[in-house]
């Protein structure tokens, strides 16, 4: 290893070419991390400071060559690199459209500093990236001209640099010499001694600039050979980053990584260790190359972009991933992973997906309506796929869903219907959602939500005018106050500021009003010569009618319902009476649950044969009553608790009803912020 202190000019200087490999990501630095850049360089002139640190660059020579190019992989420090040559390329550009500014020369950035001057093909360039980006960058070079439309933070960061130099706020040769100031140490390592792939993980262990799926890419192909890796590359990794947003690719590609292990092994890794877990995953997977094993990341890829960005051939699909992404069906992911590709595997048929599909969106709908908190939501489709029985695919799908309770359960028509008529529609996140539904289903020429507005056929305003005060009734504030915002009183129109709080009446009427609407979510409407509570129930009893069609409840027959119960154990149902209590702990549980419920609406109480649990995706405490007291158990290392007070004991190995390492023991009601203090560490840990 050879690390020497320096600045851009100077490595970059001689016959020399930097290269970025396959396995490193493209170029990331946003807007933001330019300016920062800018204004140390401006900082540092208007100060006089003699220099800036602003990182290392870490290579390794290639072979050398008796003649021609140097050749440098770089493993680390592209970014700055490739943000330090955009303002180099942005400098010289700004040399050559003013000549009169004989303080910059031209020719020497363009063949010192970005070119080597008498090399020809991709030798010709200092800097070469990788296939995202190196067009773009030599187009940069080269001065050709550049679609307006093309996505790039390469364009957006050099058209930001050439911008600032020239308002002129430093001279250009202020800006070339504050360049030169930029210290960088440039780490040379010896192919054949240093651990490049070792050497990588140290430099990002903060996960410094990297995201989880660019530390996968390197973990892949870094290791492999020049030639498998570039085949790995062009065949599966790089086809695979295309079928991702550009801009959002980085976070989208950590959610796929961590949904295609949770599919792969049903459980799910925290977001920040899907790095970590992949490791693990490759060293005892089920295949026998890492082509394999890419071949299917890009199989999988496929089916989760298709999920994401709504595409698909086929319109009803298609229309079905749009609906997922108005729920934010994420949860779903890793389980109809798996389910697309028993489809594409012919297991089973489209419209069995299709049935799948319809059946995930209505569970999390119906239970949206309900008011079901959406916790445990992310473990139960994680774990799903080990209820499907192959010889009966869909009824064993949809027997899951049936034979759930509690805070699982898949509400049945009754509640859906009751919840769906009273429920505060309008101020959900999915009301457009829910109306567009209403309105299509079934029409053959369906509407686009987006033309139209919500409009309260009561009006909202809490001062209503006597006319609609006497159409309400007298109880109209108690009428306005249970039904304003539910399903009931609303619908779509185009003409909402004509509307207004017009009575009534006037708004069935008028031009544009409910009876010139060809919309079928009035068609109840318009029948109508009066609006009270009693008709927003009736039209809301109809359209829960049509809800409970359009997000279904699962269907079997007893007798294709009946090997499936056989099958579930009875739960022991338990309560706070199971347990030998008395007074004194009577007071203490009372005092220690409520707080413990109170730290939010997700979580959730369980009464175990043994001990009370308290869990949002995972237990994070669990309580033993005892004779005079009661045992605390913290779910989490104890190298983890931060425990100020001492009352926490280590019972790391030791056997202990309930989870985690960590003890303690609630005795005296004046103690409660104490224990609280570390309940809530825990419970922070697995809410993240």
């Amino acid at each position: 290893m050879d690390a020497t202190k320096g600045n851009i000019y100077a490595i970059l200087n001689g016959n020399k070419q930097f290269l970025i490999p396959v396995y490193q990501r493209y170029y990331s630095w946003d807007l933001e991390q330019c300016k920062r850049l800018w204004n140390d360089i401006a900082e540092m002139q208007k100060k006089g400071k003699q220099g800036h640190f602003v990182g290392s660059i870490v290579n390794i020579a290639e072979q050398a060559m008796p003649t021609g190019v140097q050749k440098y992989m770089i493993i680390d420090g592209q970014q700055r690199m490739t943000t330090l040559t955009l303002l180099l390329i942005a400098l010289r550009d700004y040399a050559i459209k003013h000549p009169e500014d004989t303080t910059i020369n031209s020719r020497r950035i363009d063949n010192m500093l970005l070119k080597n001057e008498y090399e020809n093909g991709d030798e010709r360039y200092k800097l070469l990236l990788t296939e995202t980006d190196r067009d773009i960058l030599i187009d940069l070079v080269e001065q050709k001209p550049i679609s307006e439309e093309i996505n790039s933070r390469l364009l957006v960061n050099y058209k930001y640099f050439a911008e600032q130099i020239k308002k002129m706020t430093l001279r250009s040769a202020e800006v070339y010499e504050s360049i030169g100031k930029l210290q960088i140490v440039n780490i040379t390592l010896d192919r054949d001694v240093d651990d490049a792939q070792a050497i990588f993980e140290s430099l990002n262990s903060t996960g410094k600039e990297l995201s989880e799926s660019d530390l996968v890419r390197n973990y892949i192909l870094m290791g492999l050979a020049t030639s498998e890796q570039n085949y790995v590359y062009e065949h599966f990794w790089r086809p695979m980053e295309l079928l991702f947003d550009y801009e959002k690719q980085d976070s989208i590609m950590d959610k796929f990584f961590r949904d295609y292990l949770t599919m792969k092994q049903t459980r799910i890794p925290k977001i920040d260790r899907v790095y970590e877990e992949f490791k693990l995953y490759h060293l005892n997977c089920e295949f026998g190359s890492i082509r394999e094993l890419c071949q299917d990341l890009l199989t999988y890829a496929r089916y989760y972009t298709n999920m994401v960005f709504g595409k698909d051939n086929n319109v009803v699909l298609k229309r079905l991933y749009e609906d997922m992404n108005d729920l934010r069906m994420e949860v779903a992911y890793p389980f109809l992973l798996k389910v697309h590709n028993d489809y594409a595997e012919g297991v089973i048929s489209e419209d069995d997906l299709i049935c799948i599909i319809k059946l995930c969106i209505s569970y999390v709908f119906r239970r949206s309506i309900c008011s079901i908190p959406t916790n445990s939501l992310n473990k139960t489709f994680a774990t799903l796929r080990n209820e499907i029985r192959v010889d009966d695919y869909i009824n064993s799908i949809k027997a899951f869903f049936i034979l759930r309770d509690d805070y699982k359960k898949f509400p049945d028509d009754a509640r859906f219907a009751a919840d769906f008529i009273s429920r505060d529609i309008y101020n959900m996140r999915t009301r457009n959602y829910i109306l567009s539904h209403l309105e299509n289903y079934g029409n053959k020429a369906p509407i686009v939500i987006e033309n139209y507005t919500i409009e309260h056929i009561m009006p909202q305003n809490q001062h209503l005018s006597d006319e609609w005060k006497k159409e309400l009734g007298s109880n109209w504030e108690e009428v306005q106050k249970t039904w304003l915002h539910t399903i009931g009183n609303l619908t779509l129109t185009a003409y909402n500021p004509e509307m207004s709080d017009k009575p009534f009446l006037v708004k069935r009427d008028m031009t544009g009003g409910f009876k010139e609407s060809a919309l079928r979510l009035n068609a109840y409407v318009i029948k109508l010569d009066e609006w009270d509570g009693r008709r927003i129930k009736e039209r809301a009893l109809l359209l829960a009618e049509k809800a409970k069609l359009i997000w279904s409840y699962p269907k079997l027959s007893a007798a294709e319902l009946a090997p499936y119960q056989a099958a579930e154990k009875p739960a022991q149902k338990y309560t706070l009476d199971s347990y030998d209590i008395n007074m004194v702990t009577k007071t203490l549980f009372d005092t220690l649950d409520r707080r413990i419920m109170n730290l939010s609406p997700d979580v959730k109480r369980e009464f175990k044969k043994l001990y009370i649990a308290y869990k949002l995706d995972t237990n994070f405490a669990d309580i033993v009553i005892q004779k005079q007291r009661l045992r605390v158990s913290l779910n989490m290392k104890f190298t983890e608790i931060h425990d100020p007070n001492g009352i926490c004991r280590d019972i790391t190995g030791i056997g202990r009803w309930g989870n985690g390492d960590v003890e303690l023991f609630f005795e005296h009601v004046s103690d409660i912020d104490k224990v609280m203090e570390a309940v809530q560490q825990s419970y922070n840990l697995h809410s993240d």
